[in-house]
């Protein structure tokens, strides 16, 4: 029962690394971008959130109609302002960039807010605490299984946007070859503008639940990165799909780590990542290998 539950409880964990990762291998699957200002973006989402919410005195999720429009503000800012111009000096440029940026959304956040931990749980209520007991000793948190169902939803959204959609057809034909759509009277600046705000977007709804799951500092950027790079990573490149499959994976192996010792949650999810990272370079390096060996026999 305790496997079953450890189970339940890391998939569910996984649907909240998922969402964090959603807007960091959305941006590099139709960019080509490394964000690494992404987990501070999410952080600084969270606390607008809180902001708003307390000077308005409103509850969060209605805060959602005031932030997302800001964060796609903010998407149309660091594509203009920082992607646009340091993308045009290779991959590396880009992410000092945005490296640079995270330094700076950190020390402005502690500046006007101070180094205390601040969480949203306060203001939604049972939402944050009350669950579902589903036999025996397992319980369903309820905000966990929301996180869980708007992590879903979110990929299923973006997955049939880019595939069914004329704009998302011309994003992803902008992020094969931007020269060519330029030809077909395609505007690959706007497209990207777009796909930067759409990205932000997610990052956004992503920090709402962050700073709702538990408490933040200016400083979790970097923690909230971490997680989100780990899963966008172990679930591959080259579907959303993916990223909610890397979530899933990472957040059970920190399940079962804890299980088996209350401290290797975090030890077993940087080991399985680490794990995945050397298996992948290992299986490139043999296919490379075994491509060069047959090219010389062909010459």
């Amino acid at each position: 029962m305790n496997l079953l539950n450890t189970l339940i409880q890391g998939t569910l964990l996984g649907g909240h690394y998922a969402l964090l990762a959603c807007g960091l291998a959305f941006m590099f699957q139709v960019m080509q971008v490394i964000n690494l200002a992404h987990g501070s973006l999410a952080v600084m989402a969270g606390f607008a959130f809180l902001a708003i919410s307390a000077v308005l005195g409103i509850n969060p999720f209605i805060v959602l109609i005031i932030v997302i429009p800001g964060m796609a503000l903010v998407g149309w800012g660091l594509q203009v302002g920082v992607l646009e111009r340091s993308t045009k000096y290779g991959l590396l440029v880009p992410i000092l960039a945005t490296f640079g940026l995270a330094i700076l959304i950190n020390n402005l956040l502690f500046e006007h807010f101070g180094a205390d931990p601040v969480s949203l749980a306060p203001n939604i209520g049972s939402l944050s605490f009350s669950s579902w007991a589903i036999g025996g000793n397992i319980y369903i948190g309820k905000l966990a299984a929301l996180i869980f169902a708007v992590a879903v939803g979110l990929l299923v959204s973006l997955s049939l946007f880019l595939n069914r959609t004329p704009l998302g057809r011309a994003i992803r034909a902008t992020a094969t070859d931007p020269d060519v759509v330029g030809l077909l009277g395609i505007n690959p600046r706007f497209i990207n503008i777009v796909a930067s705000a759409i990205a932000l977007v997610t990052v956004g709804i992503a920090g709402m639940f962050l700073t709702m799951r538990g408490s933040v500092t200016p400083y979790s950027g970097m923690g909230v990165l971490l997680f989100a790079f780990e899963a966008a990573v172990i679930g591959g490149e080259g579907s959303l799909w993916r990223t909610l499959l890397g979530g899933i994976l990472l957040g059970v192996v920190q399940s079962l780590g804890a299980l088996i010792n209350p401290q290797g949650f975090l030890i077993a999810g940087h080991a399985f990542f680490l794990v995945v990272v050397m298996v992948r370079v290992m299986l490139s390096g043999r296919v490379m290998y075994r491509i060069k060996t047959r090219l010389l026999q062909w010459i």
